[in-house]
């Protein structure tokens, strides 16, 4: 079977750093990381305060600890907000010992055509991610919806389903794929399989399994001794989300020409 050499060329500036992903020597993927002008990143999990409910945006203000406060729509407060809502109070209050969802009582969905000011009110704490960075004067675009995302996997808290992704074309291999990861889905979570899972052995989902509830065991530990706001989970870097999505026996070398990024 032929197997295609993959190379990662990271190239550092001042401001700046570029990774090029080769295949044979072709390159196949370009990408740019801006220095971070914020500690506000896609993907990262706070604990925050709603600041200010507004009933005419349907949406509310939350200080998450940015200079801006960052904006929350009612529509992306997710069918499991006061699931979600419950389970930071029991955290908090250490009523909720573990990380684990096993037992956990889910509550019931949010009116998906409800209003703003009869779910939120000022000084209430909320789990919530990033979705969009903070630009210019606008805060960070957020969701109380949580994902966590691996190589092969996204795991989802407070849900049971497993969905394929439909890019994968194998019928035989969706299958498969479903069976195995219901057969190892702690329970309280729900499971995506991305793409990049097609053809993979059990041993490989199930580290990328075991990576994502570790993720969920560091943000429980973080939110039991953060003071809010505080962020309690954060998303890695363009580096380790290239390696991440991309990294297997097929590649040959990873050229960095900054000695620190290495050792970091």
């Amino acid at each position: 079977m032929y197997c295609m050499n993959k190379e990662l060329i990271i190239r550092s500036g001042s401001n700046a750093v570029d990774f090029a992903l080769l295949k044979d020597g072709k390159l196949i993927e370009l990408h740019k990381e801006e220095e971070k002008q914020s500690n506000f990143a896609v993907g990262d999990i706070f604990i925050a305060k709603i600041r200010k409910p507004v009933a005419g945006l349907n949406a509310a203000f939350v200080n998450l600890g940015h200079e801006k406060d960052a904006f929350l729509h009612y529509q992306d407060l997710g069918p499991q907000y006061f699931t979600y809502r419950k389970f930071l109070k029991d955290t908090v209050s250490k009523k909720q010992q573990s990380s684990s969802l096993k037992n956990f009582q889910i509550q019931p969905e949010t009116d998906k055509h409800g209003t703003v000011d009869k779910v939120l009110a000022a000084g209430d704490e909320v789990l919530l991610q990033i979705t969009k960075e903070p630009i210019s004067t606008k805060g960070p675009r957020i969701s109380t919806q949580i994902s966590l995302t691996g190589r092969f996997l996204v795991l989802i808290p407070f849900d049971n389903k497993v969905s394929v992704s439909k890019k994968i074309k194998s019928a035989e291999d969706k299958a498969r794929l479903k069976t195995l990861i219901e057969s190892i889905r702690p329970e309280g979570f729900g499971v995506i399989i991305r793409t990049v899972a097609e053809g993979k052995k059990v041993a490989e989902l199930h580290n990328d399994m075991n990576q994502l509830v570790e993720k969920w065991n560091v943000c429980f530990k973080n939110i039991q001794k953060n003071k809010v706001p505080a962020k309690v989970l954060s998303e890695e870097d363009k580096a380790s989300a290239i390696l991440r999505d991309n990294f297997n026996q097929d590649f040959v070398s990873i050229i960095c020409d900054n000695e620190q990024m290495v050792n970091d």
